[in-house]
């Protein structure tokens, strides 16, 4: 049987939500101690329900909640302040990595260090998203799960080189190239040196990194098509 849990005064943000029943939510939370959780929060729908006004994303939230198997219920939740909402480009980047947390993120697996990198970004979303919190918050998400990125060293364990090329062969690391590779996972070794560092000054590397981290979000989400990237993509060509 199993073991029934209470949980209370929990840092969290909403991921996702969705209806159940005619009154309820089911809500996919990311907890500081806790990891991903699924809540069922009863009532929530109800025009006058406390809860309606409380849980939105990207705002910090303290969680409360109680019960057994893969959908406890919340029991309690209020809003933290201090992070304003997002709007335009931050929102859909805010969208994107809720996106990377449900597709990527075990449930009930605790990383506390991410949350933290987690809410670290939506802070800097406040004042407008930039490529580059992507590029980190993307690298720190693999770091995590253990599929963290060999930069600062090739296949073969040699350093790696600012003005060489590279293949980067995911499991395994940048393979040197003789000349300039023509792939997605083609880089150069001054974008790798920059994404270790997360320095993004250099447009060449922000571009590189940008399709390098595409292609091993893509293989570790089994090709899944992104729906905040699809949708920010439109509007962009609109």
């Amino acid at each position: 049987m199993n073991q029934r849990h209470h949980v209370d005064g929990q840092p969290a943000f909403v991921l996702h939500a969705y209806p159940y029943s005619e009154t309820s939510l089911i809500v996919d939370v990311f907890s500081q101690d806790h990891g991903r959780v699924a809540l069922l929060a009863r009532g929530a729908r109800r025009p006058r329900s406390v809860l309606r006004g409380v849980l939105q994303a990207f705002q910090p939230l303290e969680l409360g909640w109680a019960g057994r198997g893969e959908v406890q219920t919340l029991i309690r939740a209020e809003w933290q302040g201090g992070q304003p909402l997002l709007a335009g480009k931050s929102l859909f980047c805010g969208y994107y990595l809720n996106e990377l947390l449900i597709h990527l993120l075990p449930r009930e697996d605790a990383h506390a260090r991410l949350f933290s990198v987690y809410a670290a970004t939506l802070r800097r979303f406040a004042d407008g998203a930039q490529e580059s919190d992507l590029r980190c918050f993307e690298r720190a998400l693999l770091q995590e799960l253990g599929y963290g990125l060999l930069l600062e060293t090739d296949a073969a364990g040699l350093a790696v080189e600012e003005n060489a090329h590279y293949a980067y062969e995911i499991e395994h690391g940048p393979v040197r190239l003789p000349g300039p590779g023509r792939s997605a996972r083609s880089v150069s070794g001054r974008t790798l040196i920059d994404l270790a560092r997360e320095d993004f000054s250099d447009p060449r590397s922000l571009a590189e990194a940008k399709q390098l981290m595409r292609t091993l979000i893509s293989h570790y989400t089994g090709g899944r098509s992104l729906s905040s990237r699809r949708i920010f993509r439109e509007l962009h060509e609109l």
